[in-house]
Parts: structure tokens; C-alpha cells; sequence
């Protein structure tokens, strides 16, 4: 058998055209993204929550607050229009880093717009990046840089497997473009 023919119709996940796996291999490499997806979604729904009930990270200043981690990383942020972007309306932007972060969170987890949900993720680990941990030295000390990377496969695949995206176009094929009725 010819390589070129030996490869056609499949893909990293030892899938073929049809979708049949090939064997345990096959299974697993289809699942191979679930535990990324489960740890990224359900750190960012606990981040979310959080910061929604700690009332001094929602405080405008004073110890633990957002307005005082702005005001510490200002000099050292890649992007301190960023920072002083927040510095203007510090309990706003903190609600918004913590809704964000629990709609990251549940579309993760669920698998509902599963790579609109990681490019928010990546979005707010980027921001978080360029802010917050920018210095940290060694940069591999810092964890935001870290998440932004492990964001990077979900854009790309998305959550195709034990998710509401999946349903949803297993629904579509069944029934057409007509998604209720």
C-alpha cells in the first residue's frame, strides 16, 4: 500500500471520512482535548466567582483590590494604557473581568460556542499577560502567558466532543437548517 493512499480520508485521530474510529487510538485522540477544556473552563468559572464574591477585589482601593493591583503594575505593564484603562473605573472593570471570566468558564465547560468562548479566554489571559504578570521574571514564573498558550488549541478545535456545540449540529444534520420545530 502507497503512503498517499494509506493517509487519505484520515486525520490525527485515526478518523476516517465517515467518522468510524480506528481502535482505542482512535477514541482517545478524540477525547484528547476534554481535560484542557475541563480544567480551563472550570478554573476560569472559579475565577469568575471568585472575584464576584470577594468584596475586596471589587473595591475601587485598599489591599486585595483591583485598583491597587493596577496601581502596582502600571510601571511594569507592556501596556499601561491598558492599566490606566482600568485605573479610570476600577470596580466596573473588575465585574467585567469576572462576568467575562464565568461566561468563559460555562461556554468551556458546556461546550457552548466552544471557540468564541476560547478566544475570550485567550483575550482575557493575553490582557492579564500584558498587564498584571508582563514582569515577572522568570517569565515562565508567571501563568498567564501559560493559559494564553493552552487557550490556542480550543480556537482551533473547539469543543466538538460531549458539548452543546456537538448536539446542536447533530440537530442541524437531523433536522436540516431548522433548528427548533
Amino acid at each position: 500500500m502507497v503512503h498517499a493512499n494509506r493517509t487519505i480520508g484520515t486525520d490525527l485521530g485515526g478518523t476516517g471520512l465517515d467518522g468510524a474510529g480506528a481502535g482505542l487510538r482512535g477514541q482517545l485522540a478524540r477525547y484528547a482535548l476534554l481535560p484542557l477544556r475541563l480544567f480551563l473552563g472550570g478554573t476560569f468559572l472559579y475565577a469568575g466567582l471568585d472575584k464576584l464574591t470577594d468584596s475586596r477585589f471589587l473595591a475601587a482601593g485598599g489591599p486585595g483590590s483591583l485598583g491597587e493591583v493596577m496601581r502596582q503594575v502600571h510601571d511594569s505593564a507592556a501596556l499601561p494604557q491598558l492599566v490606566e484603562l482600568a485605573q479610570k473605573s476600577p470596580v466596573g472593570f473588575g465585574y467585567a473581568i469576572a462576568i467575562g471570566e464565568l461566561a468563559v468558564g460555562i461556554g468551556t465547560l458546556v461546550g457552548l460556542l466552544g471557540r468564541l468562548a476560547a478566544f475570550g479566554g485567550a483575550l482575557i489571559s493575553l490582557t492579564l499577560w500584558l498587564t498584571v504578570s508582563w514582569s515577572t521574571e522568570p517569565y515562565y514564573y508567571g501563568s498567564d502567558l501559560a493559559y494564553l498558550m493552552a487557550w490556542l488549541p480550543l480556537i482551533c478545535a473547539g469543543t466538538p466532543m460531549l458539548s452543546l456545540d456537538r448536539a446542536l449540529e447533530t440537530r442541524r444534520n437531523r433536522h436540516g437548517a431548522k433548528l427548533f420545530g
